[in-house]
């Protein structure tokens, strides 16, 4: 059987191949409604497909969006890939994950395989993006969108929380329940510290306890952004002899990990430790007790990062049209944290 191909298409429906193009590209240019449901009768009825190859060798771009997230294990990193997949088809395009592992010669790897493919946009969720990362995006001028994230080492076009504000947000709610003040459960001597959600998160516990007129020294934890690590911190810090009354952990999952030591140790959560997380992952609400935390869109925060990286006016004379979009933080009040 011969190949079926665009000029077919365009006989069948009574159009110009370039409207064909039109309407299986959902542009440059508009198509009349009748035409289009002509165009896509045709197409099926001939049961044709585009050659993805030959657009992307003709165009030197494929439908492909790069996604490089730290570890989509994780479930937050897991929920904002799936959010910005579900953007990326909404615009025609399909994504292609790889996890850095928070390693930098592993986003350096994806980012040559990334731009090498030629994809249409870059969106980059950096733990902490490398001088040799961030001249890897310069030599191939690539759309970069960066997510969630702001490393210090590149300028590009970034979509994130308000990461210091929602962290004030919950530590003023947990010291408004009367408690003596509020521990923080921080990143690692690793975790940047600047353009890092998690650097803000304790920035934000800081500015909130001064804000109170309570001392933060002494009160700062260390722990690895996953629960497993996290648990085992939290061993340590509610097995000691100063016990905090309450807690604030910078990630969701470091505060599931210290909700199961508490109950491992047989400490009532919210009757002798509050607790409150950050960002609202799924899982938040079926913990035990359910978790107070902070959340943000992450469904609209993916939707913009998609558009920006698929705007053809990204970069205009080495000019960028918004540099950073902000999305509120706002606090979701559960038992946790002595409510309810």
């Amino acid at each position: 059987m011969a190949k079926v191909t665009r000029d077919d298409v365009a006989r069948l429906a009574g159009t110009s191949t370039a409207v064909v193009s039109y309407v299986i590209n959902n542009g440059p240019r508009p198509v009349a409604p009748a035409t289009r449901e002509r165009v896509l009768a045709a197409i099926k009825e001939l049961g044709y497909r585009p050659d993805r190859v030959a657009q992307a060798m003709a165009s030197r771009r494929t439908d492909l969006i790069g996604l490089i997230v730290p570890d989509a294990r994780q479930p937050f990193f897991g929920e904002m890939a799936h959010a910005v997949e579900q953007a990326a088809s909404e615009r025609g395009k399909m994504v292609l994950v790889g996890n850095s592992d928070y390693i930098g010669e592993r986003e350096v790897h994806y980012l040559r395989a990334f731009l090498g493919m030629r994809v249409s946009g870059l969106i980059l969720v950096s733990h902490a993006l490398n001088d040799l990362a961030a001249a890897e995006i310069d030599a191939w001028d690539a759309r970069v969108v960066l997510l969630h994230e702001r490393p210090e080492a590149i300028d590009d076009v970034a979509v994130v929380t308000d990461d210091l504000g929602g962290a004030q947000l919950a530590v003023r709610h947990l010291l408004e329940h009367g408690y003596e003040y509020v521990a923080c459960v921080g990143g690692t001597a690793e975790t940047p510290a600047v353009g890092d959600p998690v650097s803000d998160h304790v920035e934000g516990w800081r500015r909130a306890m001064e804000e109170a007129g309570v001392s933060t020294e002494g009160r700062l934890f260390e722990a690895p952004y996953n629960r497993y690590d996290a648990y085992e911190v939290g061993l340590e810090i509610l097995s000691g002899p100063q016990r905090p009354p309450a807690i604030f952990c910078s990630t969701d999952d470091q505060a599931i990990g210290l909700l199961r030591a508490a109950r491992e140790l047989r400490i009532d959560v919210p009757g002798e430790l509050a607790v409150a997380g950050f960002d609202d992952i799924k899982e938040a609400a079926l913990t035990d007790p359910p978790l107070t935390t902070v959340a943000s869109d992450r469904s609209a925060m993916a939707r913009a990062a998609v558009d920006l990286v698929l705007d053809d006016g990204l970069r205009v004379a080495g000019a960028r049209r918004e540099r950073l979009k902000v999305f509120p933080s706002r606090l979701v009040v559960r038992r946790s944290c002595g409510c309810g």
